[in-house]
């Protein structure tokens, strides 16, 4: 099962760029750029990534990005991920990345978009990867500043799939960001958000009615009503759920305690993705070992969860077709 999960073509729909950063990679951008860290070495670092909640881990999420500073930090910070994802059998990726936790540091929304599109430019010319682009907008900062930073973007709206939703979910319903959504889909973005992680069911309602959301990240607190899930299972809206991210930050205690079989014998559409592998155990090859050791999954269930992947993920029609190929003949 192993070897197979390794070579099975594998797409992840859930993955925050700036949660890539391995600490050997903070550690070399924080001397490139004259920044001292507060952790005296690289196994330090890894100690710290040990959280009680999700607030827990965005402090230290927001800490850590705080070595990123010009586009060749952008760039390496993507590069190292997308080869890493792409020697584990990764064949696409939908990166979120947070502008506004860039621009509130003062680095340019130019610096950031220039380095995650050359990275972008670079993995798709020559790993045989295809990336979507979600710009997110933090849902505890003011939703008038997200609007601001949305209309700021304009000179990349040709680059993006869609728009997200993502940071501390509790008290923070989407209802908040209901002219954003309203405006990107007058820009003919797709709309995605976190609902359902740390948030109740109700706000998985909210993102399906108010922000016309096509995809719910998460999600998996849906189960506590019965009116979401058969909204979410007569829509087959698909749910990109974080395994290992879930463990991590306290939203099961156990992998064996997760969801995810019952979500299934919902008959919900479900992906599996990583979300910010460096702060969670790793990446997507490692949340499908995990599940084939947690739930003793057969090889038909990984196809299928990929399968749904590959028809939700932001790729072109004949790259969608090529991966469907690809994943058949596994």
């Amino acid at each position: 099962m192993n070897e197979f999960l390794r070579q099975l073509p594998k797409v992840e729909l859930h993955l925050h760029i700036e949660g890539t950063l391995e600490p050997e990679l903070m550690f070399a951008l924080a001397a490139r750029n004259g920044i001292e860290l507060p952790y005296a070495s690289v196994d330090e670092a890894k100690a710290a990534y040990d959280f009680k909640d999700l607030q827990g881990f965005l402090d230290l999420y927001y800490q850590g990005m705080n070595v990123l500073r010009n586009e060749q930090d952008f760039y390496d910070l993507a590069m190292d991920y997308f080869k890493r994802a792409r020697s584990e059998g990764v064949m696409h990726i939908d990166i979120h990345f947070d502008p506004q936790a860039h621009l509130q540091r003062g680095v340019p929304l130019e610096v950031v978009m220039a380095g995650l599109l050359r990275a972008k430019e670079e993995a798709e010319a020559s790993l045989d990867l295809t990336i979507g682009m979600i710009m997110a907008f933090l849902r505890d900062r003011p939703a008038d500043e997200a609007l601001h930073v949305l209309e700021q973007a304009s000179p990349y709206w040709k680059f993006l799939d869609a728009i997200g939703l993502d940071s501390a979910e509790r008290d923070h319903p989407p209802v908040k960001f209901q002219a954003l959504f309203a405006r990107a889909k007058e820009l003919g973005l797709v709309r995605v958000a976190h609902a359902g992680e740390e948030g109740p069911a109700e706000y998985i309602a909210q993102a399906l009615d108010i922000l016309e959301v096509q995809r719910i990240d998460h999600g998996v607190r849906c189960l506590e009503s019965d009116d979401v899930v058969k909204r979410l299972r007569d829509q087959q809206t698909v749910l990109t759920v974080c395994p290992l991210s879930n463990v991590s930050l306290k939203v099961v205690e156990r992998l064996s305690d997760h969801a995810l079989p019952q979500l299934l014998a919902e008959g919900l559409k479900v992906t599996i993705s990583s979300d910010d592998p460096a702060y969670f155990g790793g990446g997507l090859l490692e949340n499908h070992l995990a599940c084939a050791d947690a739930f003793g999954w057969d090889e038909d269930t990984f196809r299928m969860l990929n399968r749904y992947a590959i028809e939700e993920a932001f790729v072109s029609e004949q790259r969608r077709d090529e991966l469907l190929k690809r994943l058949a003949a596994a």
